[in-house]
């Protein structure tokens, strides 16, 4: 997976974070997602699945709202698609 399709993934996410209507521990799993697709130094498959995991911890949260979790879906897809 390249670098620019990193950075649109990640831009992805920052567009989910900043809607006030997700709960913040969601926003929160967000954030680390977003954190381990940044951090150099790691190879790109641990940044990937770091990533899922934050991800999966934030689709599991009941409270989240429909659209939010379709985007989130979107996301995971992309990165699995490596």
């Amino acid at each position: 997976m390249g670098e620019n399709k990193i950075l649109l993934i990640i831009e992805e996410l920052a567009q989910i974070e900043a809607d006030g209507s997700i709960p913040k521990n969601v926003r929160t799993h967000i954030k680390n997602a977003m954190f381990a697709l940044r951090e150099n130094g790691e190879q790109i498959e641990v940044k990937i699945d770091r990533a899922l995991t934050e991800l999966g911890d934030a689709d599991e949260d009941p409270n989240i709202p429909q659209y939010t979790r379709t985007k989130i879906w979107s996301v995971v897809s992309a990165l699995e698609s490596k």
